[in-house]
């Protein structure tokens, strides 16, 4: 036992059904892995909690699970209430809680500031510990750049993300690497500053594997309510991705002629999504990406590409549990907690944190651009190339 890696956990909050509760629930009961119930050879030890709302379970976890303690510091957690470094691997769970939403719509989430606190006890420490990341990095892009700054001067492996690029799919397929593609879309659902985000690390996931890996973004532009059905109507992306990508959905809402139509008409979407929202960029070799939200249509994240030399799109889904599975259960956390896992015993990430810097800009890009009347942006400082990791890390089953 006392060879185990001890484990931090430094979360806003800690309630039923928070990402906290998923993540460092999974450190300290375990979850199902490969039809057996896995248990992570490691212990989370010490847990720092910003905020306690009503139906807290931080109080109750630390006194059912005796090697776990609560501390009213990010610094003390990671020292196990000493003067230097104490644990081995440290989970930044920065989502959920009051914390404000911006002019722009952004989720004023505290991530930056509670890593920025992690590297303070590692700098005092002269040493460091692997560190994942739930979610995107940040909700300002200079902030989010100057995470990934500090963890590549200090050298500790650094991760992040959702579950999405990590999660079941169907069909069970990842984009072959080297591919040459050539266009490619996620469909999904839900809202800016969150959702959008799982959308283009679907998206992101997938193309970062074509011919050169990943090279960096130029523009983005942004398109919502009658703005979005113009380009639709005018084909600014493809048609056959489009409806590729809804074919895909398991919950695709039915079309109301009978067997006269397989997809909904264009009339009926636009009845189902008053307010839907594009972002469309263009990558620095020429790629183009478009990330939709129609809500009321699917209620789940669908991908399609073009690739040179197949006539019909690559297609696949980031399967996801539908409700109430995907609430109570959420079992996409088990792969996203089996990779952090590798990285706390390893000290290496198992795939590339430039993913999550990147798809963090294109959020605050696509937002920018919705608050500046859906004009385009330049994004000069999304010159990020890097290569994916060989090895597909989704969940096969």
């Amino acid at each position: 036992m006392a060879d185990r890696p001890k484990i931090a956990a430094v979360v806003t909050e800690y309630r039923k059904y928070s990402h906290a509760q998923h993540i460092c629930d999974r450190f300290l009961e375990g979850y199902g892995w490969n039809g057996r119930h896995h248990r992570p050879p490691m212990d989370l030890v010490s847990l720092y909690v910003d905020q306690r709302p009503e139906g807290d379970l931080s109080m109750e976890r630390a006194a059912r699970f005796a090697g776990l303690s609560i501390f009213p510091t990010v610094a003390d957690a990671l020292t196990l209430g000493g003067t230097e470094l104490a644990v081995d691997g440290v989970l930044l769970v920065g989502e959920h809680g009051e914390y404000g939403v911006n002019e722009k719509g952004q989720h004023l989430y505290p991530r930056y500031e509670l890593f920025r606190q992690i590297a303070a006890v590692y700098r005092v420490s002269g040493r460091s510990a692997p560190v994942f990341n739930d979610k995107h990095l940040s909700w300002r892009w200079e902030w989010a750049r100057e995470m990934y700054d500090i963890s590549r001067e200090m050298g500790f492996a650094f991760m992040a993300g959702s579950s999405l690029p990590v999660t079941w799919r169907t069909p069970s397929i990842d984009m072959p690497l080297g591919a040459r593609v050539t266009e490619a879309m996620c469909i999904g659902y839900g809202g800016v500053d969150s959702y959008d985000f799982h959308a283009l690390e679907t998206l992101q996931c997938m193309v970062e594997r074509r011919r050169g890996g990943e090279t960096g973004v130029r523009w983005i532009d942004a398109y919502r309510g009658e703005r979005f059905w113009e380009a639709h109507h005018g084909r600014v992306w493809s048609r056959e991705l489009f409806e590729t990508c809804l074919a895909r959905s398991h919950t695709l809402a039915q079309p109301r002629h009978g067997f006269n139509h397989v997809l909904p008409t264009l009339d009926e979407m636009k009845s189902l999504d008053e307010d839907p929202i594009a972002y469309r960029y263009e990558h620095n070799d020429g790629l183009i990406s478009t990330m939709i939200l129609l809500n009321g249509v699917v209620r789940d994240f669908n991908f399609a590409a073009h690739l040179l030399g197949r006539d019909r799109p690559l297609s696949t889904q980031m399967y996801l549990p539908m409700p109430p599975a995907y609430t109570t259960l959420a079992n996409f956390f088990s792969p996203q907690v089996n990779n952090v896992e590798q990285m706390f015993l390893t000290g290496k990430a198992t795939y590339p944190v430039e993913r999550t810097l990147l798809t963090t800009g294109l959020v605050a890009a696509g937002v920018e651009s919705l608050n500046l009347d859906q004009s385009r942006v330049q994004t000069p400082h999304l010159d990020l190339a890097y290569q994916p990791n060989p090895e597909s890390t989704y969940w096969r089953t």
